[in-house]
């Protein structure tokens, strides 16, 4: 008898992580978030909440959200292209709020 490979916990947890998943448009931006805006982006700048196709994003820093108000347009059209529907109309970039969990600095 021979024994197959073991699984990915990834693969073998990603059904039920989607089944998890609200049925909400921030939870389908939150999931693609970093692979629809980068890495760079993603790090310093997170979605926060979604109204009428409009996408609050809580920036670590002023510098960020001004630069996010530029490059909007363009993060809302690639959002809406790895989601497969015209789900966001806009970005709304905000300064001040906490940075990313992957940012945070613990002090333990």
């Amino acid at each position: 008898m021979s024994r197959r490979a073991p699984r990915r916990l990834a693969d073998a947890l990603g059904p039920l992580v989607a089944g998890l998943e609200p049925p909400t448009t921030l939870a389908a931006v939150q999931r693609v978030w970093a692979d629809a805006v980068g890495t760079e982006v993603a790090r310093v700048a997170r979605p926060v909440s979604e109204r009428a196709g409009v996408l609050q994003v809580v920036c670590e820093d002023s510098v960020w959200a001004a630069e996010l108000e530029l490059i909007g347009p363009a993060l809302v059209a690639r959002l809406n292209a790895v989601l497969g529907r015209e789900l966001l109309t806009s970005l709304r970039p905000r300064a001040g709020g906490s940075a990313p969990a992957s940012r945070r600095r613990r002090f333990c």
